[in-house]
């Protein structure tokens, strides 16, 4: 048996005018049963809570609001008839659902992460699909993170998952942006991200959705740090799930797992924290640092670029000023040269060689 991640996006799951799209729900419900009939355990990852409280409230998609309070009080009028849609296309397969909120920080603290873990495996024990969105009704992470993609990788490694299928309105990752080059073509496979792959990303993908492919590009190096292989393809595609997981050619642009993993606290510091800072450091610490297991050390840190308290996420780059990892400070910038350690190694990511 196979654990398979789907997330699915608002612009992929609503139509122009910023309804949920039921047919679009139906299809992907259809293939989710297709899946757990070849005994594989689904979660869904599901995006639209915002968009689909705009119609409710006779909010057209163009004038989607952009402040916080008015979005969250969106997705909390809009996240009951979502997932009555989604229950009722898997009802319709025999299959129940059950909702769990979650936010980035159930990820980072270690009783909240073992908790929800129990539970998503008890749901899958019980034969349910799990249906996941963020609690962006009382929390922004999902307007800052964007579109539950980095909420859906870290769902994939919480189940380990063997894939994270990331649904979209485009085939995957191309080598340029279509609506201004017309010879653009699809990335097929990336083992690793460079600088050219990033600058693909671009930004978020419609008026609908807080997403766009940089996000998904982000989940997907969380997934491939977990070991987790990633696929982003066209959620209009047809048999895209079963196809996704079995890598039949084409399906979209696979992202390969790292054979070298993080644990789920190193992926949260790594990927989830914003960074309030940047420390450069010498030579000597960089190569202490890329070694592995070592403490980031007062005396290594040669200039401190912003401000930060003790518990912020900071950048740590080298002279040419390349950020080659990221960690906890335990002190703020103010008394960084007062210390010894000034990020513990159990708080330290490094993320390039």
């Amino acid at each position: 048996m196979s654990r398979v991640v789907v997330k699915i996006g608002t612009s992929s799951l609503t139509n122009e005018a910023g309804e949920i799209d039921a047919d679009v729900i139906e299809r992907v419900a259809a293939e989710v049963a297709q899946l757990r009939n070849d005994g594989h355990a689904v979660t869904i990852v599901t995006s639209g809570a915002i968009a689909a409280g705009m119609p409710i409230l006779g909010i057209e998609a163009a004038d989607r609001p952009t402040d916080a309070v008015t979005l969250q009080a969106l997705s909390s009028i809009g996240q009951p008839a979502l997932v009555k849609v989604w229950s009722d296309a898997l009802h319709s397969h025999r299959i129940t659902t059950g909702q769990i909120l979650l936010a980035p920080h159930n990820f980072g603290e270690r009783r909240q992460y073992l908790h929800a873990r129990s539970t998503l495996s008890k749901l899958h024990e019980l034969g349910v699909v799990p249906l996941i969105n963020e609690n962006d009704a009382v929390t922004d992470s999902e307007i800052r993170y964007g579109d539950n993609d980095r909420i859906a990788a870290l769902v994939a490694q919480l189940v380990e998952a063997e894939v994270l299928v990331l649904l979209t309105d485009t085939d995957g990752v191309l080598t340029a942006d279509p609506r201004v080059d017309p010879d653009a073509s699809l990335i097929d496979e990336i083992v690793e991200f460079d600088q050219h792959i990033e600058q693909l990303a671009g930004g978020a993908g419609s008026v609908r959705g807080s997403g766009g492919m940089a996000s998904k590009l982000t989940a997907s190096k969380i997934a491939a740090w977990s070991g987790v292989r990633t696929v982003i393809a066209n959620a209009q595609r047809d048999n895209v799930l079963v196809d996704a997981l079995h890598g039949a050619e084409g399906i979209g642009t696979t992202v390969m797992p790292r054979t070298t993993t993080l644990s789920a606290r190193k992926l949260w510091i790594g990927f989830a924290m914003d960074s309030a800072a940047t420390l450069t450091v010498d030579d000597g610490a960089l190569e202490a640092l890329r070694s592995g297991g070592k403490s980031l050390l007062a005396v290594g840190v040669v200039h401190v670029d912003g401000t930060f308290e003790a518990g912020d996420a900071v950048d740590v780059a080298s002279a040419t000023g390349d950020v080659f990892a990221k960690g906890v400070a335990r002190v703020s910038s103010t008394d960084v040269d007062k210390v010894r350690v000034v990020i513990h190694a159990d708080d330290l990511v490094v993320l390039s060689s």
